[in-house]
């Protein structure tokens, strides 16, 4: 039996539907980012001692229709669609689950809220999320070459708060399951990520001094 079935390709259609815009400050279609997601996820199969499902491919493509698309009327939905499991492992990647359009808690909030709940999930939940700040590190990693310190013009919180975030994030990856390779590269990325940018903020930092009377 192949690991991916129409249930995936029926997953691709649904995600593509409610995810019609773009990644934060680029013209890149976000489905890029929930394909990249289910790629990563896809690629350790063999890497995580245990099997790569087709469900945990399916949630790595809805990973963000709950807490971007709908909130728990989204995630019934999705349990209706595609079934309990990856309803469980969205919520699980999941930091709102308020309904589109209603204000969500403050950013440090909803991320401390989630760091709290996030050893508690199981290790398929742990490799969908874990797939998805890899990406995100790798995107601003890339894009930081490209365009330097306005990157962080795209957050909510700029550089301090987002590399604490991978650093909390990092902690709880590392206890829970730290042979898998997936959350050594991730450590390799926020710290290149965090080298390179450490750089440009010291010579502002500088520039500043020179400049105050």
């Amino acid at each position: 039996m192949p690991l991916l079935t129409s249930q995936f390709n029926r997953a691709v259609k649904y995600a593509g539907k409610i995810h019609t815009g773009f990644r934060k400050g680029t013209r890149v279609p976000y489905m890029a980012h929930l394909l990249g997601v289910a790629s990563i996820v896809l690629g350790e199969t063999g890497y995580v001692g245990m099997d790569v499902t087709e469900d945990m491919a399916i949630a790595a493509l809805l990973h963000d229709a709950v807490e971007d698309e709908g909130g728990m009327a989204r995630l019934r939905d999705i349990e209706a669609k595609f079934g309990p499991t990856v309803a469980r492992i969205v919520a699980g990647c999941s930091d709102s689950f308020e309904p589109k359009g209603r204000k969500k808690a403050a950013w440090i909030i909803r991320k401390r809220a989630y760091i709290e709940r996030l050893p508690r999930e199981p290790r398929d939940a742990l490799l969908v999320s874990a797939a998805d700040k890899l990406y995100n590190a790798r995107a601003i990693l890339e894009d930081y070459r490209q365009i330097g310190p306005d990157v962080w013009k795209r957050f909510k919180r700029g550089r301090d708060e987002q590399l604490w975030y991978f650093d909390a994030l990092l902690k709880i990856f590392n206890a829970k399951c730290p042979d898998w390779r997936i959350i050594q590269e991730l450590q390799r990325t926020v710290a290149q990520l965090r080298r390179i940018s450490a750089r440009e903020s010291s010579r502002r930092g500088r520039l500043r001094s020179v400049r105050r009377p």
